[in-house]
């Protein structure tokens, strides 16, 4: 080499990204590129010493919701304190550009709705500095950031922006409403949108219990916006569908791809209400694949489960009539009156009413766990309130109860609601094995009170590779090539994912044996103290983001080199030559 390098990693196993076996190299970067992967002679101006230590490309997590968090912090926590180093936002159709002044309010209550992630703290901590997509992604770019950060145009927004109140009312679109949103998305792919995204399930309502706009956008439309972005440049069609529709509206994403050519990404889960419709899907997604089209299915990492507790948006106790007297009372109040022996036993003795909520209404005490330290998301049934409350002659409400006041009125209870076939997620492995999908649904920044799923990709670490006991393990290798180079590749970003010279310097040195993940906490960190959900997470000896270091044993650095990422990157290899 001419010069010392920048950094150089020692002695590291190496997970390349591309699913070879592990082999041990160092790894030297300058200029914010891999120059050199082997034994490097030259002493680098920083050095890491990774013997005995697990090397991985940053994590790439397609399927985030940072759209507003991004406008108040720099720091894209929590997932880039679990190895992420780009963030993919405006999922599931929703964002907030573009946008009129006057819908600002409407775009925060169906984020709100949508993602649980509080009015207060859109209301207070979004800017507004923008109104069209292109002013959005201008606005970001003057940003820094402790990771990379991709957008995606959100559905939602585009249809409201154009329609108004028809849109919002979910009208059916006509021609001059499709040709304006196709100029608009055309737009934002100049703008460096690395997608679109929409929504069709009846889950995604506003905070006032309205369905999304996109719930019944026609194909027409859909596809006069895709083929707008695809004969543009590169992009991604990411779209949620609802179980009691994916026969109509499969087939219609799948013919609006055939149609346009654009690529396409959709999650896919396992609902007991049709225990077996996954398989179905992925068959028919694999012979899409097999025709031509580019198709990719998100696959969340363990079960999509709620938590629920006293300090968060739902307990299995909030449509009592005797708890909805004391519901909005502070925590320490309520506890006092929860403690009481009357309050208890008339809670004890209701029934839940009805509500509009689409993820929780009668609890399922056989579906409900707790979760332990460290946290078990693959229990056996035996282990649900249900099984215990019969072993024990007892009524599952009151093990409910008891374990909500404890840890001073902050325990918490987990139901599992998809992907936990049975007590335990083989469908979940078959799924995620799939050659045609990527670790996906994370949903970084979003379900503030509820979800805390943004440690997906430690988990695939943790316990897929590691911790597993009840089934089939999968190996580093592959876990590492699928949460970086592969999900890299599925939003069209070919310059990362990979350890080797001229790709991107976006790295983790982890301690894999000390790699662990502690139980959800609260904490009151987002603007005008609002609540979410965190999970500290152990063993990340240090990440690392365009050669530089951002988090070290679990610490930020302070550093933020990352940056909004404008449109699909340059393959990596026209770099090599350079960087070598």
């Amino acid at each position: 080499m001419a010069s010392n390098p920048d950094l150089v990693i020692r002695g590291g196993s190496i997970a390349d990204g591309l699913g070879g076996d592990l082999f041990e190299a160092d790894v030297a970067v300058t200029g914010g590129r891999i120059v050199e992967v082997g034994k490097v002679a030259s002493q680098g101006k920083e050095e890491i010493d990774a013997r005995g230590k697990l090397v991985t490309p940053g994590f790439v997590d397609v399927h985030t919701h940072y759209d507003g968090q991004v406008t108040w912090s720099q720091d894209i926590t929590p997932s880039s304190q679990n190895g992420v180093t780009t963030a993919i936002m405006g999922n599931c159709g929703v964002g907030f550009a573009p946008c009129r002044p006057s819908d600002h309010q409407r775009l925060i209550q169906l984020m709100e709705g949508v993602e649980d992630i509080p009015e207060p703290v859109l209301s207070a901590g979004i800017p507004w500095a923008w109104e069209s997509f292109p002013d959005y992604m201008n606005w970001l770019s003057q940003r820094s950031f402790d990771m990379d950060i991709g957008a995606q145009l959100p559905h939602a927004a585009l249809r409201v922006y154009v329609m108004g109140e028809r849109g919002a009312r979910r009208d059916p679109a006509t021609a001059e409403d499709n040709a304006a949103m196709a100029a608009l998305a055309g737009d934002a792919v100049r703008a460096g949108a690395l997608g679109f995204s929409t929504s069709r399930t009846l889950n995604h309502r506003t905070s006032t219990g309205d369905f999304t706009p996109t719930l019944k956008a026609g194909e027409d439309e859909l596809t006069a916006i895709a083929g707008a972005m695809q004969k543009t440049g590169r992009s991604v069609f990411q779209f949620v569908l609802d179980l009691s529709t994916i026969h109509e509206d499969l087939p219609m994403m799948l013919r609006v791809a055939e149609n346009t050519g654009i690529p396409v990404s959709f999650s896919i889960t396992q609902n007991d209400r049709a225990p077996r419709r996954w398989r179905q899907t992925l068959d028919t997604i694999n012979e899409a694949s097999a025709r031509g089209l580019s198709i990719t299915a998100q696959i969340a990492a363990r079960p999509v489960g709620l938590l629920l507790g006293l300090e968060l948006s739902r307990n299995p106790f909030q449509t009592h009539p005797s708890y909805r007297t004391i519901a909005n009372l502070p925590l320490t109040e309520r506890l006092k009156r929860l403690h009481q022996p009357d309050v208890r036993a008339a809670i004890l003795s209701e029934t839940p009413t009805s509500t509009d909520d689409p993820l929780f209404f009668r609890p399922n005490y056989d579906k409900m766990y707790l979760l332990g330290d460290p946290p078990d998301y693959e229990q056996p049934p035996e282990n649900a309130l249900g099984a215990q409350a019969r072993r024990l002659g007892r009524q599952p409400e009151e093990l409910a109860y008891e374990a909500m006041l404890s840890d001073d009125g902050r325990g918490m209870l987990y139901v599992p609601f998809l992907n936990y076939a049975d007590g335990n997620l083989d469908a979940t492995r078959e799924m995620l094995t799939d050659p045609n999908a990527v670790p996906g649904l994370s949903d970084g920044g979003a379900h503030c009170g509820i979800i805390c799923d943004a440690s997906f990709p430690t988990y695939l670490l943790t316990h897929w590779t590691r911790d597993r006991s009840r089934g089939e393990k999968l190996s580093i290798p592959f876990v590492v090539a699928a949460q970086s180079r592969k999900t890299a590749l599925s939003v069209g970003l070919t310059d990362r994912g990979v350890i080797a010279p001229g790709y991107k310097a976006d790295l983790n040195v982890i301690d894999y044996d000390k790699l662990h993940l502690h139980p959800p906490k609260v904490h009151y960190d987002l603007p005008v103290g609002g609540r979410r959900l965190l999970q500290q997470v152990d063993g990340y000896d240090a990440t690392i983001v365009s050669g530089v270091v951002t988090q070290r044993n679990g610490t930020a650095t302070g550093a933020r080199p990352g940056r909004l990422v404008r449109g699909a990157q340059g393959d990596a290899r026209k770099f090599g030559a350079a960087a070598g």
